[in-house]
């Protein structure tokens, strides 16, 4: 049996697959921004407060660091609401894409505040700084250029992730690529363009965010490693 590529009825949907990919970026980019802001929060609270909300914030990294992304969000899409709580599916992916980035992104920026050198910490305070100065203005900086090129790792994980909201309804790539393959039943066809847009999608995220870093940290550990690599090519 002789198989034949056949992409010819993939390209009337062009459109539907250009907004899949708009829903991925968004989705994309609202997780990493709001899931940075909560892995930040996370790491806070357990450097600065009490031993108690310590320990419930290694319980919430553990809980979501230790069960499926696809279990979390069927909890946040089919629990919630049970409680009163209804969202759309692009909000449900939205806030679980976050709250799971942002227990992966706090382990990763709290290897980087424990690796601060004492006497560093010890200069803040000699400043007359509070513990919330000293973590904002003397660890909080140097930790994130110390781990960025593993938060962009984990960025670009979570955005080939969102791909799992398609479970939930969501018109993402994923999403869009399914209703296309039961519209023209071509399917090697439609998953070969999506797979080669999630690989072009992920390096230029990637690129972005290496570029980024080598803006916000210049001369910092781990992009300045990044750019002594970049020049010496």
């Amino acid at each position: 049996m002789k198989f034949t590529l056949n992409f010819d009825p993939i390209w009337p949907e062009i459109d539907a697959i250009l907004e899949g990919i708009l829903l991925t970026i968004g989705l994309s980019a609202g997780a990493i921004i709001l899931g940075s802001m909560l892995a930040v929060l996370l790491v806070a609270l357990k450097s600065l407060a009490g031993r108690w909300v310590g320990l419930l914030v290694d319980a919430y990294v553990e809980l979501m660091r230790n069960t499926p992304f696809l279990i979390q969000l069927f909890m946040i899409f089919f629990g919630l609401p049970l409680l009163g709580i209804r969202m759309s599916g692009t909000q449900a992916g939205l806030l679980a894409m976050t709250m799971n980035l942002g227990a992966y992104a706090a382990e990763i920026i709290r290897a980087g505040v424990e690796s601060t050198h004492r006497s560093q910490l010890e200069a803040g305070v000699s400043l007359a700084l509070t513990r919330l100065q000293v973590f904002r203005y003397v660890v909080l900086k140097p930790a994130l250029a110390k781990v960025w090129p593993a938060l962009t790792s984990q960025f670009v994980l979570m955005m080939l992730a969102s791909s799992i909201c398609s479970f939930i309804s969501v018109a993402e790539l994923s999403g869009v690529a399914a209703i296309i393959e039961s519209r023209t039943f071509r399917s090697f066809e439609i998953y070969i363009i999506v797979t080669l847009t999630y690989l072009v999608m992920a390096l230029a995220l990637k690129s972005f965010l290496l570029a980024l870093g080598k803006r916000l940290f210049p001369n910092l550990s781990g992009v300045a490693r990044i750019n002594a690599r970049g020049s010496a090519v």
